[in-house]
Protein backbone atom coordinates (compact mmCIF):
# COMPACT_ATOMS: atom_id res chain seq x y z
CA UNK A 1 0.00 0.00 0.00
CA UNK A 2 2.86 2.37 0.74
CA UNK A 3 4.31 1.95 -2.74
CA UNK A 4 0.91 2.25 -4.44
CA UNK A 5 0.20 5.44 -2.48
CA UNK A 6 3.61 6.83 -3.39
CA UNK A 7 3.17 5.96 -7.09
CA UNK A 8 -0.32 7.48 -7.08
CA UNK A 9 0.90 10.68 -5.43
CA UNK A 10 -1.20 10.14 -2.31
CA UNK A 11 -0.40 9.68 1.35
CA UNK A 12 -0.86 6.16 2.64
CA UNK A 13 -3.58 7.38 5.00
CA UNK A 14 -5.44 9.06 2.13
CA UNK A 15 -5.28 5.88 0.08
CA UNK A 16 -6.68 3.78 2.95
CA UNK A 17 -9.51 6.28 3.46
CA UNK A 18 -10.28 6.39 -0.27
CA UNK A 19 -10.49 2.59 -0.48
CA UNK A 20 -12.27 2.04 2.85
CA UNK A 21 -15.77 2.21 1.41
CA UNK A 22 -16.79 4.74 4.05
CA UNK A 23 -16.94 7.49 1.44
CA UNK A 24 -17.26 7.57 -2.31
CA UNK A 25 -14.06 7.19 -4.29
CA UNK A 26 -13.13 10.15 -6.48
CA UNK A 27 -12.77 9.20 -10.13
CA UNK A 28 -9.38 10.93 -10.33
CA UNK A 29 -8.14 8.96 -7.31
CA UNK A 30 -9.34 5.73 -8.86
CA UNK A 31 -7.44 6.53 -12.08
CA UNK A 32 -4.26 7.32 -10.11
CA UNK A 33 -4.47 4.02 -8.23
CA UNK A 34 -5.13 2.04 -11.41
CA UNK A 35 -2.18 3.75 -13.13
CA UNK A 36 0.09 3.01 -10.17
CA UNK A 37 -0.86 -0.68 -10.51
CA UNK A 38 -0.03 -0.65 -14.22
CA UNK A 39 -3.69 -0.81 -15.21
CA UNK A 40 -5.96 1.43 -17.24
CA UNK A 41 -9.68 1.83 -17.51
CA UNK A 42 -10.99 0.79 -20.91
CA UNK A 43 -14.59 1.85 -21.61
CA UNK A 44 -16.42 -0.58 -23.82
CA UNK A 45 -19.99 -0.35 -25.13
CA UNK A 46 -22.50 -2.77 -23.67
CA UNK A 47 -23.69 -5.54 -25.95
CA UNK A 48 -27.17 -4.84 -27.25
Amino acid sequence: MTQIARDAGLSRESLYKALSGERSLDFSTMLKVLRSLGLRLHPEPLSA
